[in-house]
């Protein structure tokens, strides 16, 4: 068996090294030379790269997770609206920018990431023990004014059920108004006078800047949490292909 096989490979060696000698000595060859080429499996045959081992295994992991996160819970839609506000995502990046006029002096924008930490709070039921997480989102709310007047900018954290102000910054703005290099940025929201705190948050409540908003935000990154992660995998896979 194993004398027949050298046979084999050294007469297949032989034709080869025939065919080709044949095709250098005509550039224009006779026709029993070109159907001997067009019918020879050593130069017709097509070029398949084929993946190593170690590739084939992570792109088989990768196609069975892309198809179990498609399938297990298939990210929708993403909405374009919500009450007032224009919804823009930003696919392949952490945020998304939330805009609207009010009235006619003020146009707000929102800008907000996805789910960027989050809090260990106790399970609910008697019987369970442990801590559970709550999600957080960081919000950015700027209110530009007309006229030239200052800006307000809010830094709040949307949790699942609730917005929390963080922060408000005045911003001013001018052609000719000189930026300070250390400009006093405000006490923390808590630390306001409680009166203080309670008219800023009505303030935002009259814009739609409040819990409502908070519980959307939660279910829209859930689904863009998803999205982002089918297209990460994807592009991880094209890139293990090539």
């Amino acid at each position: 068996m194993a004398r027949s096989l050298r046979i084999a490979q050294t007469t297949f060696r032989c034709s080869a090294k025939t065919l080709i000698n044949g095709i250098r000595r005509h550039p224009n060859p006779p026709l029993q030379l070109r159907k001997a080429i067009s019918a020879s499996p050593f130069l017709n045959r097509p070029y398949v790269s084929t993946p190593s081992p170690l590739n084939a295994n992570i792109l088989r992991i990768l196609r069975t997770e892309i198809e179990y996160q498609s399938e297990s819970a298939p990210p929708h839609q993403p909405p374009t609206k919500f009450n007032s506000f224009a919804v823009e995502d930003r696919p392949g990046e952490k945020w998304i920018t939330m805009r609207r006029k009010f009235g006619d002096t003020e146009e707000i924008k929102i800008e907000v990431t996805m789910f960027d930490r989050y809090e260990s709070v106790p399970k609910n039921g008697d019987n369970l023990s442990g801590e559970d997480v709550r999600l957080h989102i960081s919000v950015l709310v700027d209110i530009f004014k007309a006229g030239g007047s200052n800006d307000l900018e809010f830094l709040c954290s949307a949790w699942p059920d609730r917005l929390e102000v963080q922060k408000v910054y005045v911003l001013h703005r001018g052609k000719n108004h000189r930026m300070l290099a250390e400009p006093h940025i405000g006490p923390h929201f808590r630390d306001l006078n409680r009166e203080i705190q309670k008219k800023l948050s009505a303030y935002l409540e009259a814009r739609g800047v409040n819990d409502e908003l908070s519980v959307f935000l939660h279910q829209y990154m859930m689904n863009k949490d998803r999205i982002e992660l089918i297209q990460w995998l994807g592009n991880l896979k094209s890139a293990v292909e090539k």
